[in-house]
């Protein structure tokens, strides 16, 4: 047996050397196939004692897209019960004040809406339907707040507003700026017109009162502790189709009436009362110039009186980019998360003062969370080599993991290893940080395929935690680089203001230097079998870098911009390059600029085989985009493909399409490939 075992090393070796592309990924690593099967905890909702946690667990086990199921845990047993049957969805759970009921969004039994369960899962029981809106509302806060006696719930859902029956007859009227739906949505063309309201339902009676109405969206519920007063956020502005401006308002639930507690020009978000009723904290920005889709400015956390008085940026200690804020429960500190170099963690900030305290620190990601009695903490949380799994904290001790979701379908897998580095950029201002995924199977001796990966935003960042497309590459003994390029969060605001006019710039250098800087320092890869991909800012680097070099061998760019002019005018945000250079399109020179800075307009230098996707109704970056470029490519005579994705908005979300458009990677990059090894060398780049 034992020299059974040294001949098997024997071939393995000599196959990862010679044939790293047809080993099975099933017997090594993540197979795309895997996506279907594995889970991840969303919603995180810890009772008020600590002692229960209710979570969302997000499937991928039916057609179409991810859908979640509600879970409640009892934290010191560790058993779990679901709420609803197999077939039945839920999310946003929520307790109330005393921690026997769980309230929660959903579609229970065949009815879709507002529903309350006890502590224990039992006695489901639906308390009114809900409709939602496709409307671009970026930044919503909780949708649901119980009334601190426990006998309401204030509640989203919309109504038509004036202009919905025009906009949806034979013909269609159109008069809103703001005219399609937002990315995710992607299964109609058109904005729905509804408008999102405040709506209070009787636990006893049933009986549902609407609080607010008009042509205004509310949102971000909390209710305050003294049972008055119900904090809501609104754009009220006169053109707030063109200017996205949140602010902060209180509803007196006995007569409807409502008082402003924020007058900016800038945003603020998720506002939360403090347990005593004196101070309301909210994650908001400073800046006028922020858009729906996103925002160059990192936001932070905020602090103000009841009264709308005193505004304190608290947040300002941290040079990051922050999450919504939630309270101690002794009012003396406010949780939120940060993003870091990569890494999203929680911190706790004293609202006197002080440093922040890091209480998740952990290489990896913090998803949802949750505070309770003495600060005992519920999270969700993506590691290197697992989706987000379920983790509790009490007090000063070591967190524990409570869920082990995948433990079937991770179990024997190998993973590659995740390693960062970091470079000097181009113009010598900046240091690039970047990840590399590694290849499972590794040998001394083996050379391998690297596909460079890019985020997108550009407002977003990689990091080390758990990236399955990552992993299934790895597993078929390919390399991932992903550069967090100037623009990124998670490096301070100068870092994320680098790319202020000047998309398809600098930040595409950076990618490229960290693509130099790779193969400089990881002697293993082979320049020869080189890919590009990304999604959204990602495809539109991808299509812009593939005008600049040829040192690719194979690109897919998905939901990428190749004309900024065009997107401009078509994408549901119209004012995002707005933001990103400071003025409108059609001021001053920046039209030219714009084209200059387009694909499109350098498309007679792209030589790279290229395979575009995108969703059908995307209306963040319009599936134009792609058809001008895929066009625009055969006229130059470069290989092109043009893979389109029905039901699907921006980027692909249906779980067979995602497992689909993998394996057409795959094949893509494997066609154009030279096989290992092969003799001759036509890359000479960088």
């Amino acid at each position: 047996m034992r020299g059974l075992r040294l001949f098997l090393r024997v071939m393995l070796c000599v196959s990862t050397l010679i044939w790293p592309t047809m080993r099975s990924s099933a017997a090594q690593g993540l197979a795309s196939a895997d996506l279907s099967r594995l889970r991840a905890v969303g919603n995180v909702a810890v009772s008020p004692d600590g002692h229960r946690v209710a979570y969302t667990i997000v499937m991928r086990d039916r057609p179409g897209r991810p859908y979640g199921q509600l879970w409640l845990m009892d934290i010191n047993t560790q058993k779990s019960v679901r709420v609803g049957g197999e077939k039945d969805s839920a999310g946003y759970p929520l307790w109330s004040p005393d921690g026997k009921l769980v309230a929660l969004a959903g579609n229970q039994g065949g009815k879709t809406g507002l529903f309350v369960a006890h502590q224990d899962g039992s006695d489901v029981v639906f308390l009114a339907p809900t409709i939602g809106t496709n409307s671009p509302l970026p930044g919503t806060g909780r949708e649901m707040a119980w009334s601190p006696d426990g006998k309401q719930v204030a509640f989203i859902s919309s109504t038509p507003s004036a202009l919905a029956a025009e906009a949806s007859g034979d013909p269609m009227v159109i008069s809103r700026y703001l005219y399609k739906p937002d990315a995710g949505e992607g299964l109609t063309r058109f904005n729905d017109n509804q408008r999102l309201h405040i709506f209070v339902v009787d636990l006893a009676s049933k009986q549902v009162r609407q609080l607010t109405s008009g042509e205004s969206d509310e949102h971000s519920l909390d209710w305050s502790p003294d049972g008055k007063e119900i904090l809501f956020v609104s754009n009220r502005e006169p053109n707030q189709d063109e200017f996205f401006n949140y602010d902060v308002f209180a509803l007196r639930v006995a007569d409807g009436s409502v008082r402003r507690l924020t007058a900016t020009e800038f945003n603020e978000y998720e506002p939360l009362w403090s347990p005593d009723g004196k101070h309301i904290v909210y994650r908001g920005t400073r800046r006028g110039l922020t858009d729906r889709e996103t925002t160059m400015e990192d936001t932070h956390v905020w602090i103000v009186n009841a009264d709308g008085s005193e505004r304190r940026e608290i947040g300002a200690v941290i040079d990051n980019r922050q999450g919504a804020p939630q309270w101690a429960p002794d009012g003396n500190s406010v949780y939120f998360t940060v993003q870091e170099r990569g890494r999203v963690l929680l911190v706790r900030l004293p609202i006197s003062g002080g440093k922040p305290e890091y209480i998740v620190p952990d290489t990896g990601a913090v998803g949802g969370w949750s505070i309770g009695k003495g600060d005992a903490l519920a999270y969700s949380f993506t590691g290197a080599r697992d989706m987000a799994e379920l983790y509790v904290k009490t007090g000063g001790g070591a967190s524990r993991k409570l869920t082990d979701l995948n433990a079937e379908v991770l179990k024997g897998k190998q993973f590659g290893e995740v390693e960062s580095f970091t470079f000097v950029s181009n113009d010598n201002k900046f240091e690039v940080e970047a990840f590399l995924t590694k290849p499972v199977g590794m040998s001394g001796t083996s050379r391998h395929p690297l596909i460079v990966n890019i985020h997108g935003g550009p407002h977003g960042q990689n990091g080390p935690s758990f990236n399955f497309k990552n992993q299934v590459y790895a597993a078929r003994g390919w390399a991932t680089l992903n550069v967090n390029f100037r623009g990124s969060t998670g490096y301070g605001q100068k870092f994320a203001d680098a790319v202020f006019g000047d998309q398809d710039g600098n930040e595409g250098q950076d990618v490229l230097y960290g693509v130099s800087a790779a193969v400089r320092r990881y002697l293993w890869i082979d320049r020869e079998r080189m890919g590009i991909e990304g999604v959204s800012y990602g495809g539109q680097l991808t299509d812009w870098l593939i005008t600049q070099t040829n040192q690719f061998k194979a690109a897919v760019p998905i939901a990428g911009i190749a004309n900024l002019i065009s997107y401009n005018y078509m994408t549901y945000y119209n004012q995002y390059e707005e933001m990103e250079f400071g003025q409108f399109l059609h001021q001053g020179n920046l039209m030219d600029i714009a084209w200059e800075r387009s694909a499109l307009k350098h498309v007679a230098a792209a030589h790279t085989p290229t395979m575009l996707m995108h969703g059908e109704n995307d209306n963040d970056v319009p599936i134009a985009e792609a058809e001008q470029f895929f066009i625009a490519l055969k006229d130059v005579g470069t290989e092109a493909i043009f893979v389109r994705y029905p039901r699907e908005g921006h980027g692909i979300s249906e779980t067979g399409h995602t497992i689909d458009s993998i394996e057409r990677c795959i094949t893509w990059y494997e066609k154009h490939f030279p096989k290992a090894g092969a003799s001759g060398i036509t890359n000479v780049q960088p």
